[in-house]
């Protein structure tokens, strides 16, 4: 009978892992389709001065993280309480909304303001991730954490080609959000029918932390602090060149008919070494520790910028998107895996809230100033600047984050 019920416990926590692997490759799909063009879609509705896109583009691309940044940590804590299953729902049927308003936009302000609304409504990340972590073993986070980058990633690797083609097919940008509403549409279903939240994973319903109890609670909680940096630089870095990186392949590619499937191609590439590398990686991170893998992956994604400055061609930078593609995906899954260890398990909504506002808070510094960067150095200069902030924040890694033996600091008071 005891075996009996470890098994069905086992099953439990496996059958929820696949099931929410399911739904971040749908809300990948999603969020990713729209980036290979975003540049490109400013440009289709009325913008041509370059330096002028290129601005423009970082501020709509980095609106969505700012508002997503400020409304993490409510929405962190509220799924403590409420269940990370309802915060999931909430977040996915509002990016399919506002997915398919983006669709209709007719000029860059409308964009502004629809992107920012999305981010309002956001918080799918952290929802997503603390109710993996409530459900995984502690032994298991590493590897579990990995499989849902991966299918993240793979969710990366076919939004952008689906997109690219979905473009180049209807020559109009704006079909391109209607379809991808269906992706995160198809995620909030998923998630009604078929995922399960064990009632243990939430947080007694009368401990209800106000804001600034929630800040005090984070600020004795010294060893997740010095992984907001990590976070937050692994996001900025990402997101300096990413905007932009469809004008950069349009010149190195030429004046092609087929530019968006190019661009969509080079953005699926990372996607594709991520879907390979990353289980690996996780499962590493469980046995080697967390802090060595984050030195490898930091080290490796830096160096794999330096060609993608120097490339002559269009095919040497998708070469070395590949290359940055084997590191890059390990970040993250093996950052939120380390603060799982760090939290209790009752209150990771509310800490995976606060850390997911320091993602969202480079994911809007970084096209924001990488737009300005951009404009004004170029953006190969960029490309190298991305490489040494890896660089940097490896050291920060080195420096500041230390493997955790226990979660010692589970009984810090929310009140």
């Amino acid at each position: 009978m005891e075996v009996n019920t470890v098994e069905k416990k086992e099953t439990s926590w496996q059958t929820i892992l696949w099931i929410m692997a399911a739904v971040q490759f749908c809300m990948s799909i999603a969020f990713s389709s729209s980036n290979p063009f975003m540049a490109l879609y400013v440009e289709q509705l009325g913008v041509h001065n370059l330096h002028h896109v290129e601005l423009l583009t970082g501020v709509i691309q980095g609106l969505t993280p700012l508002m997503a940044a400020i409304m993490s940590p409510i929405w962190g804590a509220l799924s403590d309480r409420s269940g990370r299953k309802m915060m999931v729902m909430r977040s996915t049927i509002a990016i399919a909304i506002f997915t398919g308003i983006l669709g209709l936009a007719q000029s860059p302000w409308q964009l502004m303001v629809v992107r920012a609304l999305q981010g309002s409504f956001s918080g799918f990340s952290a929802a997503s991730v603390a109710l993996v972590a409530s459900v995984i073993p502690q032994e298991r986070l590493g590897f579990s954490l990995g499989w849902i980058q991966t299918s993240s990633m793979v969710g990366t690797l076919v939004g952008p080609l689906l997109g690219g083609v979905a473009a180049d097919h209807f020559h109009n940008y704006h079909m391109v959000f209607f379809l991808t509403t269906i992706f995160a549409f198809t995620a909030f279903v998923i998630t009604l029918l078929f995922v399960k939240e064990p009632r243990g994973a939430r947080a007694p319903v009368k401990q209800k932390p106000s804001l600034i109890g929630q800040f005090r609670a984070i600020k004795q909680l010294k060893t997740v602090q010095s992984m907001f940096v990590v976070l937050f630089l692994t996001q900025f870095t990402v997101m300096s060149v990413q905007p932009v990186l469809s004008v950069f392949m349009k010149q190195l590619a030429g004046n092609v008919g087929y530019l968006n499937t190019v661009a969509g191609f080079a953005f699926a590439v990372t996607g594709l070494a991520d879907f390979i590398a990353s289980p690996f990686l996780g499962k590493r991170s469980d046995k080697i520790g967390y802090r060595r893998v984050l030195t490898i992956c930091m080290t490796g994604a830096g160096l794999f910028y330096l060609p993608q400055a120097l490339a002559p061609n269009i095919w040497v930078f998708v070469a070395s998107r590949f290359g940055l593609g084997m590191f890059i995906g390990g970040i993250l899954p093996t950052a939120n895996a380390l603060i799982g260890r760090m939290t209790p398990s009752e209150r990771r909504g509310q800490i995976y809230g606060f850390t997911s506002s320091a993602t969202f808070l480079g994911s809007f510094a970084g096209p924001l100033l990488g737009g300005v960067g951009s404009a004004v150095l170029g953006i190969r200069v960029m490309l190298g600047v991305a490489g040494a902030l890896y660089i940097c924040n490896m050291l920060w890694v080195r420096w500041r984050v230390r493997e955790p033996d226990v979660p010692d600091e589970s009984t810090v008071s929310i009140s």
